[in-house]
């Protein structure tokens, strides 16, 4: 199918009655290019006059015929007493072609219009032997050349101004994106934070609240309702903590405690207390060194120390909702050989570098008594926060064992890159 011409731009059919006017009116005045010229009637330069300037209709939407029939009509032009008002169109029809040619084209018309000129130039001195043969080499550069230049700077100068555009859309969109990806971001992490923080203390108060209900015993009832309120109170402490560190950058309020592997006796202590009527214990095996084994070294770093308390704190949670009776153990080492991975051990993933493990072991089977619900955002959190690091986390069972095992980097540089 035929491309469709769309119709004549309006300024390019100003362009065309203008054009033609001014070559009529040279005409009738009698101005001609080369009046000495008779080998056609006066009237015949009228006629590349108007095919000329009718090409000025197609100069945007039909380049390469226009200044292919151009080119004819400026030759046919030299055979009649020849009009100024062709020779200048012809110069526009060049100068559109570079500009609104394809690019293939408008790299090529500069390079052979300036060899034409030097050709031309060099054959015209040597056929005439004349300085003034020089001139004929100028006008060739003038009414080919220089349009054809001057065409060919006008569309870099576009073509530059689109490219930087492009670059600052694209620049906007990357920062807009990054935006939305930080905003995204810390929303999980507040999602992470507060799922970590307060599904422990829920959890707690919904199994005895669900005791109380169901065993008809003042004991039993006042025993629950002391672990309920002991878990509200602190629920409601963790809460005001997240309110306190979401204020800080704004308020300018002191910075508040993160929690730290210093409180896990604590959290084994509370986890004691809310297992005790579904016959659990845990245990708390801290196996890293007392000491720094290197003059020097640096402690765990803040996130390390955080993600792995939180990691602790929902595998403890997770066992108060679901473990069977028995013991809990939470496992903590620390050491330099990169481990084979999450499963070997109390494992990592890296294979480099001085790594903290986490391993928290449950009895897995059924279990007497209320049960919490879960929604599997904890296993969730407890990943993305190894991953973050760029640790490994693995959770499972294996046999009468559900096994929690996550690998942390301990020196800052890991988690800083």
């Amino acid at each position: 199918m035929p491309r469709k011409i769309p119709p004549p731009h309006r300024d390019d059919v100003l362009l065309a009655v203008v054009s033609i006017a001014a070559g009529l009116l040279l005409w009738s005045l009698g101005v001609y290019s080369s009046p000495s010229r008779h080998l056609l009637p006066d009237w015949a330069a009228l006629v590349p006059l108007v095919i000329l300037g009718a090409l000025e209709l197609l100069r945007r939407s039909a380049p390469r015929v226009t200044l292919a029939v151009g080119t004819a009509g400026l030759v046919a032009d030299q055979f009649t007493v020849g009009s100024l008002a062709t020779v200048v169109i012809f110069t526009d029809l060049m100068y559109a072609a570079v500009v609104y040619g394809k690019p293939a084209m408008a790299r090529r018309l500069p390079v052979s219009t300036g060899l034409i000129t030097v050709a031309v130039t060099i054959a015209s001195v040597a056929w005439l032997r004349t300085p003034q043969a020089l001139l004929i080499g100028v006008i060739t550069g003038i009414v080919s050349f220089a349009p054809a230049l001057t065409g060919a700077t006008l569309r870099n100068h576009r073509e530059a101004a689109v490219a930087a555009r492009l670059r600052a859309e694209q620049t906007a969109l990357l920062a807009e994106m990054d935006r939305s990806q930080a905003v995204v971001a810390e929303r999980a992490r507040m999602a992470r934070e507060l799922h970590d923080m307060v599904a422990n203390h829920l959890s707690a108060i919904a199994i005895h609240s669900t005791a109380a209900l169901s065993i008809d015993s003042p004991a039993t009832s006042r025993e629950a309702l002391g672990v309920i309120r002991e878990n509200s109170v602190q629920g409601l402490a963790e809460m005001r903590r997240l309110i306190g560190l979401l204020r800080d950058a704004g308020a300018g309020q002191e910075a508040v405690a993160m929690p730290s592997l210093d409180g896990l006796e604590a959290l084994l202590e509370q986890a004691r207390t809310n297992g005790a009527g579904s016959g659990m214990d845990f245990v708390l095996l801290d196996e890293r060194p007392a000491a720094p084994s290197k003059p020097g070294e640096p402690p765990l770093p803040a996130p390390v120390e955080l993600a792995a308390y939180r990691i602790v704190q929902e595998s403890l949670t997770n066992a108060l909702k679901h473990a069977a009776p028995g013991k809990v153990t939470v496992r903590l080492t620390r050491d330099r050989d990169g481990g084979a991975g999450p499963s070997a051990g109390t494992g990592t993933g890296t294979g480099t570098g001085e790594m903290l493990r986490v391993a928290v072991d449950s009895p897995y089977g059924q279990r007497p008594g209320p049960r919490a619900p879960g929604s599997g955002a904890g296993l969730i959190g407890m990943r993305e926060r190894a991953e973050l690091l760029g640790g490994e986390f693995e959770a499972g069972r294996a046999g009468a064992v559900w096994r929690v095992r996550a690998a942390l980097p301990a020196h800052e540089e890991a988690v800083r890159t």
